[in-house]
């Protein structure tokens, strides 16, 4: 058993999602025992200047130099506290926090990536070796480098006889499409296997798997409620003041005309694109359509839950019998119960209830791909990215004891 620390802060920036887990190789199949989940929250200045970073705030060098200094710092902190009353982890996976990310396009072939929180400083304040930077190798092989968790719902959330849509919903929403691990031969009992789950994710171990960026998940609900109540909140809890309005369906497929909706995966997208400027020229076409508060709410959510489910009409292979949801969208109701009017009759819950906490699946997902970048196993997924092979995922930062 090896325990490994999984760091994540996402596009929401609610916070660091910690998880310490045991990780156990068996006979070529991976298993974990999750010890211990938690979110740490940003200080409030530090949450504040990634925020306005995100949105097009010019730092000098020095203060882009700080901030990163200063997330690595709450990233290490998250470690430590995760640990207490548990085995001392040997190994760190840490994402970090995006503040810029730009899938390959026409006039820049090869994409960027850019996580604040740098490696060395978290190995150097833990003691403990950290990998980081986990997107920058899927890129230089001509990946989008984004999502890089579907590879890991493959191993643990595939389903022997399910086709199996992971929807993860944070600031931007993904999904993994997981295919049945077996198949049941005509007039045969017993189901056959179709492929492992191993523990060496080499070459394509998970034909038909499949993952990308669904579009907007929280982002521009969360920028909507910080407009609409004044900074008087910061998100919509449950998703109640939603549900006191009434989606605007005309303007739901006017910014579904959008073209990254119609863009075929693999494809990957962020803050960047559903920026507060996207949320201006709708809150623009809800002014033109007279909407409230809460019916401007209510349309975004809209928005994030018919994008969800045309991207699964256009591009899945095969209809989805599962839903499962994780992310912080998972804890608003009212999207939520949307979804699942949306997606009837399928099946839509949480991870969670599909045995994998929701809260800390993303974090789990590092704490895997860490462990694996130490084995020399690749960690992505080029069906999913791109990529033109898979490769080996993050810089390995070891603790070198400061001389006495």
């Amino acid at each position: 058993m090896v325990p490994v620390i999984g760091l994540m802060s996402g596009t929401s920036v609610d916070g660091i999602d910690a998880a310490l887990v045991d990780i156990i190789d068996r006979e070529g199949e991976l298993l974990f025992e999750l010890l211990a989940s938690q979110t740490f929250p940003f200080t409030p200045e530090v949450r504040s200047r990634i925020l306005s970073v995100i949105n097009g705030a010019f730092l000098t060098m020095a203060e882009v130099a700080e901030l990163d200094d200063s997330i690595a710092g709450e990233f290490a902190q998250a470690a430590l506290k995760i640990q207490r009353g548990h085995p001392r982890a040997q190994l760190i996976g840490s994402h970090g926090q995006t503040v810029y990310h730009r899938p390959p396009h026409q006039n820049a072939p090869l994409g960027y990536s850019w996580q604040l929180g740098r490696g060395e400083l978290i190995a150097y304040l833990t003691k403990i070796t950290t990998v980081s930077n986990f997107r920058l190798e899927d890129i230089a092989a001509s990946g989008t480098g984004a999502p890089l968790v579907p590879i890991v719902d493959a191993c643990l959330l595939s389903h022997a006889t399910y086709h199996r849509c992971i929807q993860n919903i944070g600031g931007i929403g993904n999904v993994t499409y997981l295919p049945p691990l077996y198949r049941r031969p005509k007039g045969k009992a017993e189901p056959k296997k179709t492929h492992p789950i191993p523990n060496s994710p080499v070459l394509n171990p998970y034909p038909g798997v499949r993952g990308w960026d669904t579009g907007p998940g929280n982002a521009l609900l969360d920028l909507a409620v910080q407009y609409l109540s004044q900074g008087a909140k910061t998100y919509d809890e449950n998703g109640d003041w939603a549900a006191l309005g009434t989606p605007n369906q005309s303007l739901v497929a006017k910014w579904l005309q959008h073209p990254f909706f119609q863009q075929k995966p693999p494809k990957s997208t962020g803050r960047e694109l559903f920026s507060l400027e996207y949320l201006k020229q709708c809150l623009t076409d809800a002014e033109a359509e007279k909407l409230s508060p809460a019916d401007i709410l209510a349309t975004l959510t809209e928005l994030t839950v018919t994008s969800i489910v045309e991207s699964y009409r256009q591009f899945l292979p095969h209809p989805p019998d599962q839903v499962l949801l994780c992310g912080g969208g998972s804890r608003n109701l009212y999207l939520t119960r949307r979804l699942k009017t949306q997606l009837d009759p399928v099946d839509v819950f949480t991870t969670t209830e599909g045995g994998l906490d929701a809260s800390a699946k993303e974090a789990i997902a590092f704490a895997v791909l860490a462990y694996w970048r130490m084995k020399g196993i690749p960690g992505n997924l080029p069906a999913v990215t791109g990529a033109i092979s898979p490769v080996l995922l993050g810089e390995i930062h070891p603790y070198y004891a400061p001389p006495l």
